[in-house]
């Protein structure tokens, strides 16, 4: 859960634009059919992508670092010809992908104050208080932060939902490029019964879709259902190829497409043939527990986002309903307590007992709460060591496996390197010798072969009827076999049994 001053025992996603609540108790998440401030209660919403402007704005390397948010807000409102008489919210992101000798490159997000207002005003007269309003392509990032896309090539998102759609690019896990598309489903709708020629219950067409999708049994519906659609590929295939011309893109490993419906049969083909590109359903296991088979995955990923800590995950807080700290550390109760503990130490001596109690009980309060926050982020700390443990003998037990197979295999393809490459070369070195020796009528009475690390040596014990052809067949060989060899000659013997002349003659492969 994200870091506060105060620790929190549930968290609930909220979707502004349908007013729809879940709540997170212990990774059980389940609707909330009437929502209601609670003091201990973490809210997490988010911002559609047509909601924001975003754009990518350089600053100098030479601005200093406490003066970059004033540079890129005076870059924001110059560049994205923003009205000067209104206050924008204005967040930014750091893109590392964008390396520059001179400037530094951020992902500036912008938002009209007025459309936080509109779009929140129903939810905060619900629960009071948000503590994140997050832009949504920022979500996926938590999708890499905890592994269920272990992958660093280049994806992209494509979400449909009620009131938007959405196509986001990320890059080695890091965001890209956003883009709003026109398709949400109530465009969808509207544009059927356009080609149609009649008016269908948008209800009617949401179940269809989100039932049979391609394969509706209405042969009428099927065909106007692939012609809008295939409308609405030309236009993503168009969002696409300005993005890859914009940020230089030169292929797409994966798409990830999904909706807020479920999963609509055949939207995953479709998207594969139409784009050429490989895609996939975006149906992810987040490893909550959902009391609702039909969850929206963009309420898991509001519950993911808040399950990763503020340095890993995009702070991108559009929020302008926070909460009051707590009274301790409000400036009032700050001077509340001093005034109370002047009077208190003005009173008569007996009192002073009473005072010096009351302030260890505040102290006591302060350090309470300093601890159940930090308790809260141990054990959401002890919970991914486990987690991470899990993983790690799980993969030790996979790296076994493959290192003791590989050993097999290098054992095995040895053996048959030793057979194929060795055993014929032996051969071949002993059928120049024994061509050689017979040349000069000499005969090999044994041979011996020795092997290091730096050294392939041939012994051969050498027999001939005169001294003179062991000689000749040395000065032979020195003369045409130097190239490859190296040969020594110990003293030559005669044998009286056998009346042979015998030496011993060591080649030494170079």
């Amino acid at each position: 859960m994200s870091k506060n001053s105060q620790p929190f025992s549930s968290i609930v996603s909220i979707n502004p634009y349908q007013n729809v609540y879940f709540s997170n108790i212990g990774n059980h998440i389940k609707p909330m059919r009437k929502p209601e401030y609670e003091k201990k209660q973490y809210s997490v919403a988010f911002l559609n992508t047509k909601s924001f402007i975003t754009a990518l704005i350089s600053v100098s390397k030479n601005i200093p670092k406490e003066d970059i948010a004033d540079a890129l807000e005076n870059k924001a409102y110059e560049e994205l010809a923003l009205d000067m008489a209104v206050e924008y919210k204005i967040n930014f992101i750091y893109a590392p992908n964008i390396p520059d000798e001179n400037d530094y490159y951020y992902h500036v997000f912008v938002v009209d104050p007025l459309t936080i207002e509109e779009e929140f005003s129903e939810v905060v007269k619900e629960i009071k208080y948000i503590d994140q309003i997050v832009p949504l392509p920022l979500l996926y990032k938590s999708l890499y932060q905890r592994e269920i896309i272990e992958d660093s090539g280049l994806h992209c998102y494509i979400y449909f939902q009620e009131n938007d759609a959405s196509l986001t690019i990320y890059d080695d896990q890091e965001f890209v490029y956003t883009k709003s598309l026109k398709y949400s489903f109530k465009y969808m709708h509207e544009r059927f019964s356009e080609l149609l020629g009649e008016q269908i219950d948008y209800n009617e067409f949401k179940s269809f879709l989100a039932n049979d999708g391609f394969n509706v049994p209405n042969v009428e519906y099927q065909k106007y259902l692939i012609k809008l659609f295939g409308e609405m590929f030309l236009h993503i295939n168009d969002v696409l190829t300005y993005a890859k011309r914009a940020f230089e893109i030169k292929k797409i490993d994966r798409v990830y497409i999904g909706s807020q419906l479920g999963s609509i049969i055949g939207l995953d083909e479709y998207a594969q043939t139409y784009l050429a590109l490989p895609s996939i359903l975006f149906d992810f296991d987040y490893g909550f527990t959902p009391e609702d088979p039909l969850l929206d995955q963009i309420h898991s990923l509001m519950h993911l986002y808040n399950l990763i800590d503020e340095e890993e995950r995009y702070e991108c807080n559009f929020s302008t309903y926070h909460r009051p700290p707590p009274f301790i550390k409000r400036q009032s109760g700050k001077i509340i307590i001093l005034a109370a503990a002047s009077l208190v130490g003005a009173m008569m001596y007996p009192a002073t007992y009473w005072t010096l109690e009351y302030i260890e009980n505040m102290h006591h309060a302060v350090l309470s709460s300093d601890y159940r926050e930090v308790h809260n982020v141990r054990v959401k700390r002890e919970a991914t060591i486990n987690l991470k443990l899990a993983d790690l003998k799980k993969f030790q037990t996979l790296l076994d496996a493959e290192i003791a197979e590989y050993k097999k295999s290098k054992a095995t393809l040895t053996k048959i390197h030793d057979v194929k490459i060795n055993y014929p070369m032996k051969a071949k070195h002993l059928a120049f010798f024994t061509k050689d020796f017979n040349r000069f009528e000499t005969s090999i009475k044994a041979i011996n072969y020795s092997e290091s690390n730096r050294t392939k040596e041939f012994s051969f014990t050498v027999i001939a009827k005169k001294d003179k052809q062991l000689t000749e067949l040395l000065k032979y060989l020195t003369a045409n076999r130097s190239k490859s060899y190296i040969f020594r000659m110990n003293q030559i013997s005669y044998l009286d049994e056998e009346k042979h002349y015998s030496t011993e003659l060591k080649a030494v492969l170079k």
